[in-house]
């Protein structure tokens, strides 16, 4: 039997593991009442439109396995021309990042973790501390912001 790596949780790659859990996200956006829409091919910066009155909201679907003493580490960061690079502010509205250990989602605003003054490394499932208070678990399960419009979340 082989080895299998650490994080795939069985699956063989990140790419396979990846398209999974974009698949999990679609299935739990449409039982809480959204439309969803899969862009094809591999040419945009997001995986996955959501539908709400007429308008899109694009979504960029991560996961992690990535244990730290704090949490998980979850990192939104693409590769354009064969090298690692920071997602553009305007390329996507929203962030969905599935934790697989906890089987949990962190729905959040794209501005956090995109351009310039975004968190390209995210900690999520934080363990709160007398010095340190979870930053992300106000998004945890945030599915409502999914209906939000683009200006509403670029506020928040």
């Amino acid at each position: 039997m082989a080895r299998r790596r650490r994080g795939l949780y069985g699956f063989k790659s990140f790419s396979e593991r990846g398209a999974w859990v974009e698949l999990l996200f679609m299935a739990a956006a449409v039982f809480h009442g959204y439309r969803v829409l899969k862009p094809w091919g591999e040419v945009f910066p997001y995986d996955v439109a959501i539908e709400v009155m007429g308008r899109l909201l694009r979504v960029q679907v991560k996961s992690t396995t990535f244990k730290t003493a704090k949490g998980y580490r979850c990192e939104f960061h693409c590769s354009r021309r064969g090298r690692q690079s920071r997602y553009r502010l305007g390329e996507m509205d929203v962030c969905a990042a599935y934790v697989v250990p906890e089987k949990v989602w962190y729905i959040i605003p794209a501005h956090l973790v995109t351009g310039r003054n975004g968190k390209a490394q995210v900690t999520l499932c934080q363990v709160e501390s007398f010095r340190n208070i979870p930053r992300y678990e106000q998004y945890r399960e945030r599915w409502d912001l999914l209906g939000k419009e683009r200006s509403e979340l670029a506020r928040m």
